[in-house]
């Protein structure tokens, strides 16, 4: 399925490049409106980023998040800066369905694991963001990309199976606002490896060329951000796009 997201500083949609937040582009203050014409045109799961909640907790934009869930019918999964079960306490009250956790699965597996078995697989994402080195070892990103863990994506996959671990938003740094192209290799390998994981693919999607030679790759859909805000195709073809693939 095509995911269309969208990323969220003040009430602003933007764009950071490859995490950057000293290097972001502005699409204008009405994620209302661009929410509303993804469902209309046929989402049938949205993603919201909270950048101001990811980069301090006391900034989350609660109130503009709870106006933007109340205003689909169609699930929402919700990330950015969760930290605490109370962060994600927060989200599901305010309707998300999902909350999409970052840094913190890898920084305290233990209580992520916890949350998981309390809140139930369908209601956590654990989002993963890998650099692929030269020796080919998928290293997980934390901090806003701004530093390496020394886990790598399938220890950390590894790691939370036992708890029912469901979903995964994959993405592959290195990609990440390029629109350049999704890494297939990347998503054939995991998907094949852990069928029992509903992977999204994230990071590159510039082109319908993109969305359709990634369903064949095993991935249970595709997160797509900027190509929809800069209008290079629209939600509608993608979705054909990726149902004709």
């Amino acid at each position: 399925m095509i995911i269309p997201a969208l990323d969220l500083i003040d009430g602003n949609v933007v764009r950071l490049h490859q995490g950057d937040y000293d290097q972001r582009r502005d699409y204008g203050n009405s994620p209302l409106s661009r929410l509303q014409q993804y469902e209309q045109e046929g989402a049938k799961l949205l993603h919201l980023v909270d950048l101001a909640g990811a980069k301090d907790p006391a900034k989350r934009q609660i109130v503009l998040l709870k106006e933007l869930l109340a205003s689909v019918t169609v699930p929402v999964q919700v990330g950015g800066g969760i930290r605490s079960e109370a962060d994600i306490i927060t989200l599901l009250e305010a309707g998300a369905s999902r909350v999409v956790i970052g840094s913190t699965a890898i920084t305290q597996p233990e209580l992520v694991k916890q949350w998981l078995q309390n809140y139930g697989a369908e209601a956590i994402v654990l989002a993963l963001d890998v650099r692929i080195n030269a020796d080919g070892v998928k290293q997980i990103a934390i901090s806003g990309w701004q530093e390496n863990s020394n886990a790598t994506l399938e220890y950390v996959i590894e790691q939370y199976l036992p708890v029912g671990l469901k979903h995964v938003l994959c993405t592959d740094i290195s990609r990440d606002g390029t629109l350049n192209g999704s890494n297939i290799a990347l998503y054939q390998e995991i998907s094949h490896k852990y069928p029992q994981i509903q992977f999204q693919a994230s990071g590159g999607i510039g082109s319908l060329t993109d969305i359709s030679s990634l369903p064949a790759s095993g991935v249970a859909g595709v997160i797509v951000g900027r190509a929809l805000l800069e209008g290079k195709f629209t939600l509608t073809e993608a979705i054909q796009c990726w149902q004709n693939a």
